[in-house]
C-alpha cells in the first residue's frame, strides 16, 4: 500500500499529464499477458503481426511476471502531453546507477539482456520501443491520445463541480482520498508512505493499467490510472454520408470522403471505419486519383484530406 500525503497547497497542485513512453512501457503488460487487458484486444488484433517482428528480447526484460515495469520507463509527463522524442532523450541519459537501480528493483537483478555496458543497453532499449511505437502506436495514437485528452477533461470538470476530493476518490477503486491522504491499494505487499512536499501529484490515464498503478521506488510522485472512454475505442464508427454519393461511389468510398474532413492515415481510417487497412489503400487510391482527396506526407505517416471538389461534392448532395 502506498500513502501519499498532501497539504493543502499540495491538494491545490494536484495535476495531469499524459506520456507516450508511459503507455509504451505499461502495453508491454498487455503484450505479455492478452487476456488480462479485454478492452485493447482489438489493438492486440491489429498489432499482432508487427509484433512479431520487434525485439521482443529486449521489451520482455522490461518487464516481470508481476507485471512491474522500471521507473525509467514511467516518466512523470512534465506538461500536459509530452512529446515522446524528449522521452527517449531522456531514457537515453539515464545515470547508470538508476538505470541498474531500477532493474533490480523490478527483477531483483540486472537481466541478461542488459548485461554489460550501461549506455549500450539504453540504445537497445531505446531502438526497441521506437520500433514498437512506429509500428504499433503511431497508425493508432490520434484516437489513443483523444480518448486520454477526454478523460483528463472530465476529471478537470469533476475538479471545477464537486472538488478534488470527489476527482481523486473517483479515479480507481485502488484509489482512496481522505484527510489529506491518498491511499493507492498496490499489489505490492510493502507499505510505503511519501511527503508531497510541494513536488506536486501527477495524475497519469492510460490504457493498459486495469486499476492503478505507481513508481515501484521512490520516485515523482505520480499515479497511473485506467482511462474513461475505452470501450468503443476499437470499435467501426458509422460515418454519415449523402445517399446520393454513397450510390455513386459506394458506402465505404462515401464514408471515407465524409471522415476526411480532418487529415487522418490510412491504418487510422481503417480502425474507425472497420475496413482493413489493404482496402482502405485501394479506396483512398482511387479517390485520390478522382481528385476528391489530396495526400501529404507527415513523418512516417501519409495523412489524406478531403479537396475542394470533395467537399463541394458532399455539400451538393448532402440534401
Amino acid at each position: 500500500m502506498l500513502r501519499y500525503l498532501l497539504t493543502e497547497d499540495d491538494v491545490g497542485s494536484v495535476r495531469f499529464g499524459i506520456s507516450p513512453l508511459c503507455e509504451l512501457g505499461l502495453s508491454l503488460r498487455a503484450i505479455r499477458e492478452p487476456a488480462r487487458f479485454p478492452l485493447q484486444l482489438g489493438w492486440l488484433r491489429r498489432t499482432e503481426e508487427a509484433r512479431a517482428r520487434l525485439d521482443l528480447a529486449t521489451l520482455s526484460g522490461l518487464i516481470d511476471e508481476r507485471m512491474w515495469t522500471p521507473d525509467f520507463l514511467n516518466p512523470r509527463p512534465s506538461s500536459p502531453l509530452t512529446r515522446l522524442d524528449e522521452e527517449l532523450d531522456v531514457l537515453l541519459a539515464t545515470p547508470a546507477e538508476v538505470f541498474r537501480g531500477d532493474l533490480v528493483a523490478v527483477h531483483g537483478r540486472v537481466p541478461d539482456v542488459f548485461a554489460g555496458s550501461t549506455s549500450a543497453a539504453l540504445r537497445r532499449i531505446v531502438r526497441a520501443l521506437r520500433q514498437l511505437w512506429d509500428t504499433c502506436f503511431e497508425p493508432y495514437w490520434p484516437r489513443m491520445r483523444a480518448v486520454l485528452e477526454a478523460d483528463v477533461v472530465y476529471r478537470g470538470r469533476q475538479i471545477a463541480q464537486s472538488g478534488v476530493a470527489t476527482m481523486l476518490n473517483g479515479l480507481s477503486s485502488r484509489v482512496e482520498y481522505d484527510h489529506g491522504v491518498v491511499i493507492v491499494r498496490l499489489a505490492d505487499p510493502t507499505d510505503r508512505v511519501q511527503a508531497i512536499d510541494g513536488n506536486g501529484l501527477t495524475l497519469v490515464p492510460t490504457m493498459f493499467t486495469r486499476r492503478a498503478s505507481a513508481p515501484v521506488g521512490d520516485g515523482p510522485p505520480m499515479i497511473m490510472y485506467s482511462a474513461r472512454g475505452q470501450g468503443a475505442l476499437w470499435e467501426a464508427e458509422q460515418v454519415a454520408n449523402p445517399a446520393a454519393v454513397a450510390a455513386v461511389l459506394g458506402e465505404t468510398r462515401a464514408s471515407l470522403l465524409a471522415a476526411l474532413g480532418d487529415p487522418a492515415s490510412s491504418t487510422e481510417l481503417g480502425v474507425r471505419l472497420g475496413v482493413t487497412a489493404s482496402a482502405v489503400n485501394q479506396h483512398l487510391r482511387v479517390l485520390r486519383d478522382a481528385g476528391l482527396l489530396v495526400s501529404t506526407r507527415y513523418g512516417r505517416s501519409v495523412l489524406y484530406l478531403r479537396s475542394e471538389l470533395g467537399s463541394a461534392l458532399l455539400e451538393s448532395r448532402a440534401g
